[in-house]
């Protein structure tokens, strides 16, 4: 009889890093230019005034100033409207 467990490989034991996403500056917060106002993936904030999108879809503040959260309607290629969230700062 063995006197220890089988060392084979465990199916337990591995898992990602955390990403840290979401919203890091709300609305009405001041920022300085460079400060990551959103870290997403995919585009569910767009760069509105004062902001720029990266190349991972962060969005960060280009000047200083006050963040504000604004949801307008944007048309489609199709002429159809769509709501889209947009952050910018004042």
């Amino acid at each position: 009889m063995a006197t220890r467990k089988a060392g084979g490989s465990t199916q337990l034991g591995r898992d990602s890093r955390p990403k840290y996403l979401g919203v890091k500056r709300f609305g009405g917060q001041k920022v300085k230019v460079g400060e990551i106002l959103v870290r997403q993936r995919g585009s569910g904030f767009r760069a509105g005034k004062n902001t720029k999108i990266t190349k991972d879809d962060t969005i960060i503040a280009v000047k200083d100033g006050v963040v504000k959260f604004v949801t307008k309607k944007i048309v489609r290629f199709t002429g159809t409207l769509k709501k889209a969230k947009f952050i910018e700062v004042e």
